[in-house]
């Protein structure tokens, strides 16, 4: 495996794909997807947070952890939002061809959890979705 960590790649790629995504872009600005600590001060808003790597010999499987933040009374447009992050990070080699960043090559990716939570501290709708990929050091 390479000599560093393939979640930054897997950040701008998981970015690139979400506003890509025409029905997440119905719903959440292209600016207001971004790398932030806390709440957003924009919302609504998708944050692309915490990252782990587990190293094999062969490939690595690196998490993403998205929070999806909306000013609401209810979780309807979390929900909304999160659909549209499922689908627009799926990524199946077998299917679809591998899906190539600069330094790795992606074989699978795909949302393995998504959770729902009320802010107890105002009118705020937050999900997590937390994106999986399988990726192999590009030759």
């Amino acid at each position: 495996m390479a000599s560093f960590d393939p979640s930054l790649e897997l950040q701008a790629v998981i970015r690139a794909r979400l506003i890509a995504s025409p029905e997440l872009m119905e719903l959440v600005p292209p600016d207001n997807v971004l790398d932030v600590t806390g709440r957003p001060e924009r919302m609504p808003a998708v944050i692309i947070g915490e990252g782990q790597t587990l190293y094999g010999e062969f490939s690595a499987t690196t998490t993403a952890v998205l929070h999806v933040w909306f000013q609401e009374p209810g979780l309807k447009q979390a929900k909304q939002a999160v659909g549209a992050i499922v689908g627009a990070v799926r990524v199946d080699a077998q299917r679809d061809g591998a899906l190539r960043m600069p330094s790795f090559i992606v074989h699978d990716m795909s949302a393995d959890r998504t959770q729902f939570l009320r802010d107890p501290h105002g009118p705020f709708s937050h999900a997590v979705v937390t994106v999986s990929a399988i990726v192999q050091e590009a030759e």
